[in-house]
């Protein structure tokens, strides 16, 4: 079985260790990353976690994160591009408050498995395990976290490093397949789940990427909130992030110009061959009035149409 098809109809790994990783200790950790973040961490409990973006005062998105509270620390999972400047933009801000962030990228071994059979794997290889999104809990010396890379039913293993390979061997005795991280792409793609620093970027503010589960708009003040209210307030932003696909066997380039009307409305990203549409795909960040589901655009001459809105899981 392919990776490909083995994340659409039973389970695959990846090693996804060069993931950015960091620990948040001190008394004051959650305190001062529900002030930095958009989502209300100051009220998580041991085992809980979220979704959120990492804002700069004007309201610019600097890094989206997966959160985890633990007994001791905060886990934060983030890009392996953004892990080093989010703890430059973290660190400005600690003043007086007792906050300790750790880079554990290069010490940690992380295994993604992810696709329809990967709860029972899971299940099958720990036991009972969480099942509420971006909850964790520790077995055998791993931290185990219900995320997905792919929108894919999914978990992440995290463990001390070098104990990657003892882990794959029994993910693989227990059904799953490799996987590369193409095949990944590819599937998540096809989910639109888009990836920051690939689909959006720092420039972006959180509405223009209709990632709003990762929005609390009845939380405290964050670094941020002012803008984001702002935008919530008046309705609307200028350009939105949307799936395309287009009607074409091979993918264009990344970067092509996406074309609506004979007007240039946004650059593609992402872009991939989707066996699950037969067709090719990926996203752009569009200029609002292009931005509608079914509009017709174009892409190097080639056809295609905005997709539906993903409704996140």
């Amino acid at each position: 079985m392919s990776g490909y098809t083995a994340l659409r109809a039973s389970a695959a790994w990846l090693d996804v260790s060069g993931r950015g990783a960091l620990r948040a200790t001190g008394e004051d950790r959650q305190r001062f990353l529900h002030a930095m973040c958009t989502q209300p961490v100051e009220d998580l409990q041991p085992g809980q976690g979220a979704y959120a973006f990492f804002l700069d005062p004007q309201g610019r998105i600097q890094s989206d994160a997966h959160l985890l509270a633990r007994g001791d620390h905060v886990f934060v999972e983030t890009e392996p591009e953004a892990v080093g400047p989010l703890v430059q933009h973290l660190e400005r801000f600690i003043i007086m408050d007792d906050v300790t962030l750790e880079d554990l990228t290069s010490s940690v071994s992380v295994v993604a498995l992810e696709g329809p059979a990967a709860d029972e794997i899971a299940g099958s290889l720990f036991g009972e395990l969480p099942t509420r999104a971006f909850a964790g809990v520790e077995a055998e010396s791993l931290l185990i976290v219900r995320n997905s890379l792919t929108g894919q039913p999914g978990w992440r293993f995290v463990a001390e490093s070098g104990r990657g390979a003892d882990l794959v061997h029994r993910i693989e005795r227990a059904g799953a397949a490799p996987a590369s991280a193409e095949d990944f792409r590819t599937v998540r793609v096809e989910n639109q789940v888009a990836r920051f620093g690939e689909d959006f970027f720092l420039s972006n503010l959180p509405q223009e990427t209709q990632r709003l589960d990762a929005v609390s708009f009845t939380k405290g003040c964050y670094i941020g909130q002012e803008i984001v209210e702002r935008v919530r307030s008046r309705g609307q932003v200028n350009r939105l992030l949307v799936g395309l696909e287009l009607e074409s066997g091979t993918a264009p380039a990344a970067g092509s110009a996406v074309m609506f009307e004979d007007e240039e409305v946004g650059r593609l990203t992402s872009p991939v061959y989707s066996p699950a549409l037969g067709r090719a795909a990926g996203f752009s960040i569009l200029r609002r009035h292009a931005a509608t589901a079914g509009a017709s655009v174009s892409v190097e001459g080639v056809r295609g149409k905005v997709r539906t809105e993903r409704k996140p899981a």
